[in-house]
Order: C-alpha cells, then structure tokens, then sequence
C-alpha cells in the first residue's frame, strides 16, 4: 500500500549495543520514534575519516519516524551519541502495510 508520505527510517550505526538501547530508548520514550530495531550481529564499516580508511565493527539501528520529528531526531541521535559525526541517514517509506504505517505515525509525536 502507498504510503502518506511522511513516514521515514533512518538508519544509524553505533559503537555498541549498550549506546544504541540507550539512543533506542531516548528516542522512543520522547516520541522521536515509533520502533527501533537494533541489528545484534556488528556490521563492519569501512570508510575514510580525516583522511585515512579505517574499519570498525558497529551496530545498525534503523528507527522508524515521521517527517515531522526527523530533525528532533538527528538532534537527539548526535546529542547521545558518542561519534563526533554519527551516520543518520534518512529514507522516504514509499509503500508499506496501511495499518503499520497508522501505527508508526499515531506513536509518533509532539508531546511526550
């Protein structure tokens, strides 16, 4: 089913398991966020940073917002996170189950 447009998942990696429950945790409890999944397996990274190609082994979240709360929450994602620039990226859910997605936008919102 289409979606209204305003459903978003971002994706953020972490440096552990216990600083993306607590980033889960924040986001959910101030109604960044209707869902957080976190990968238990680690990813492995690859990437330049200040201009050398490092590796390190990371957590993947992908949490489920809406278009209104994103900036809320990149601003929540960089205030607890320990990364001088934490990934956040931010994809458009285009279809999706109509009743999921209800559901992501009603836990979704401005009062806590």
């Amino acid at each position: 089913m289409k979606a209204d447009r305003q459903i978003r998942m971002a994706l953020v990696t972490c440096a552990n398991r216990k600083e993306a429950r607590t980033i889960a945790r924040n986001v959910i409890g101030q109604h960044l966020a209707a869902c957080v999944n976190i990968f238990s397996a680690p990813v492995e990274s690859i990437y330049r940073w200040k201009g050398k190609i490092e590796s390190a082994r990371e957590v993947l979240m992908v949490i489920k917002t809406t278009a209104k709360r994103l900036a809320a929450l990149e601003r929540e994602v960089k205030r607890a996170h320990s990364y001088d620039l934490p990934e956040f990226l931010a994809l458009a859910i285009r279809e999706g189950s109509s009743q999921y997605l209800a559901w992501v936008a009603e836990n979704v919102s401005r009062s806590s």
